[in-house]
């Protein structure tokens, strides 16, 4: 990890990317219900809050693998919504 904007940045690109696809999937069908979709959204933004706060956090002694567990968590998390997303129909 090479510092906390680049997890910032990382954070941010693969949620950003992840809300990105629901909006196409929404857009390509229109004609499905959107509930599904928007608790993705939903369930990204609180990730997304969810880990910046993690990454602001000052008190951590060992921050090389605060970061690395973070950045774990963020592609278990995004992997998990990923699938989500896939199981749309």
């Amino acid at each position: 990890m090479a510092n906390k904007r680049e997890l910032k940045k990382d954070i941010n690109y693969v949620l950003g990317d992840i809300i990105e696809a629901v909006y196409v999937w929404e857009y390509t069908n229109t004609e499905k219900s959107t509930k599904e979709s928007e608790a993705i959204i939903d369930d990204a933004i609180v990730i997304f809050d969810d880990l910046i706060v993690k990454v602001n956090d000052k008190s951590v002694e060992n921050k090389k693998a605060h970061f690395k567990a973070i950045k774990n968590e963020l592609e278990e998390k995004g992997r998990g919504l990923i699938d989500r997303i896939n199981a749309l129909k």
